[in-house]
């Protein structure tokens, strides 16, 4: 049976694709379907602020590595304005 807690689930996922595409262009279909495979809703969340404020891809990749309950979105890596970044301003 379909349950609330699933489609916060499942929102949560298309948001953090959604953001994803927003930001970097084609996602890898290997990593939308990591994406699919997470149901925790904190990771999502982490991964949600990380790919808004991420300078690239694969700073969102290794978030994605990182052990479940790990909160690291600080320094210019996160910084969507910082240097490396000139061609999305």
């Amino acid at each position: 049976m379909f349950q609330f807690e699933d489609a916060d689930l499942i929102q949560d996922r298309e948001d953090l694709i959604a953001i994803m595409r927003m930001r970097f262009g084609d996602i890898p279909p290997a990593f939308i379907e990591t994406i699919y495979q997470l149901n925790d809703p904190n990771t999502l969340q982490r991964l949600i602020l990380a790919s808004a404020n991420a300078q690239d891809f694969e700073v969102v990749e290794e978030e994605l590595r990182a052990e479940s309950g790990s909160i690291r979105l600080t320094g210019e890596r996160f910084n969507p304005f910082g240097k490396g970044n000139d061609d999305h301003v």
